[in-house]
């Protein structure tokens, strides 16, 4: 009977332990998201307060606090997800107590019978006479072996409950410190909720302001489209050139696809390994404003088309190679304004509103290479970095290609 719950209760404890390896797999990869997004609203609120404007602009405003909302409605999610997992690594540590107390009460009982039924018989007499009495030699010897494995057996009794009371205490701290996480995590979420509010009224009243000039915002927005759409057109027109140059000497003459070299190939294979894992185009910053179409973050009413993202980050950063490469082209935009084309085999990267450029065509470019300094806008005090990438002349979403962006 006793084999049997011992068996039972190893493999309960096992499948217990198993779930609260998960569960602890889970609750650190939440926990490190947490630490991510709390250092990402310091960061965007340090940037923010630091951005300078010579005169006002309601949309730069309402977008971002935009920004810094998002920001924290997706804290406090991460928050509730962290909470609700603590909750379950509670109950199974709650349960794992449960099961090692009921199997200590077990062990506490077996161990009382053995000591009383060995009190019984603990004369040196009865020992003697027990020995004794054995019909034979072997007899006599498999009883002395008897009496030194239950001497032993006891002894793994004593130290065995033991061992589960210790395990016991440690299982209670555990939880004790887990139940005082969980709160800490609530007071967390419960303080950006309250933050969040206000942030939340004050977005109201700047959107009130938005609703009533929307004729006018949404010109700016049309006017800000049709710059971009030159950009890219000529972007474009820049990638086509060079398939076709590449394709010139090749029965490829009609394809919108780089004809590569193997070098080319090898590293455009290099290129995709690394998918999800390309660092970033700067070394700190934000998305602002995301891949593809979709509604304004502030006049709704307007929609945007974005074949790349945008990145604000601090003013006089520079940008970075998200990969080693080929200067393509280095071009002028509007504004004077400087744009880089990096290859990389088939794919192509683009960085866009540079204030100045450290390369030239044709120059060898490495992963992380500084390549240029982010212009600074003077009016709104906010340095952006337009990030496009492509496959010869299919754009991609950047979000899929770099790490956690």
């Amino acid at each position: 009977m006793q084999f049997k719950f011992k068996y039972i209760f190893i493999v309960s404890a096992l499948f217990i332990s198993v779930s609260i390896s998960s569960q602890n797999k889970k609750q650190e990869g939440l926990e490190a998201r947490r630490t991510q997004i709390q250092k990402d609203i310091v960061y965007i609120n340090a940037l923010l307060s630091n951005t300078k404007r010579a005169e006002n602009n309601l949309l730069i405003d309402v977008k971002d606090l935009n920004d810094k909302i998002g920001k924290r409605e997706e804290l406090i999610a991460v928050i509730s997800r962290e909470s609700a997992e603590l909750g379950n690594e509670i109950y199974l540590n709650q349960l794992e107590i449960n099961k090692n107390q009921r199997y200590l009460e077990a062990l506490k009982k077996d161990y009382a019978q053995m000591i009383y039924k060995s009190y019984k018989s603990k004369s040196q007499n009865s020992r003697i006479m027990f020995l004794l009495s054995s019909e034979n030699f072997y007899q006599g010897y498999k009883r002395f072996q008897y009496m030194k494995q239950y001497s032993s057996f006891r002894k793994n009794q004593g130290e065995e409950i033991q061992q589960k009371i210790f395990e016991i205490q440690e299982l209670t701290g555990t939880l004790v410190s887990k139940k005082k996480r969980k709160q800490e995590l609530l007071t967390i979420k419960l303080q950006e909720q309250t933050v969040i509010q206000k942030e939340k009224k004050e977005q109201e009243g700047l959107l009130s302001q938005v609703k009533n000039k929307e004729n006018k915002y949404k010109k700016q927005i049309r006017q800000f489209q049709k710059e971009e759409r030159k950009i890219e057109a000529q972007i474009d027109r820049i990638i086509r050139e060079a398939i076709a140059a590449s394709n010139k000497n090749t029965s490829n003459t009609t394809s919108a696809t780089f004809t590569l070299t193997a070098e080319a190939k090898e590293l455009a294979s290099k290129f995709t390994s690394n998918k999800g894992q390309l660092p970033w185009p700067v070394e700190k910053g934000y998305v602002s404003t995301y891949y593809g179409k979709q509604p304004h973050p502030i006049v709704k009413t307007a929609t945007i088309q974005s074949n790349g993202v945008r990145i604000t980050t601090d003013n006089g950063s520079k940008a970075r190679a998200v990969f080693e490469g080929t200067v393509l082209s280095v071009q002028v935009m509007g504004g004077n304004l400087k744009a880089i084309l990096i290859q990389h085999g088939d794919y192509i990267t683009v960085y866009k509103n540079l204030e100045s450029v450290f390369v030239n065509t044709g120059d060898k470019v490495k992963t992380k290479e500084e390549i240029g300094t982010i212009y600074t806008d003077k009016i709104t005090g906010k340095t952006i970095l337009g990030f496009v990438l492509s496959r010869n002349v299919t754009t991609e979403n950047p979000a899929s290609w770099i790490y956690k962006m």
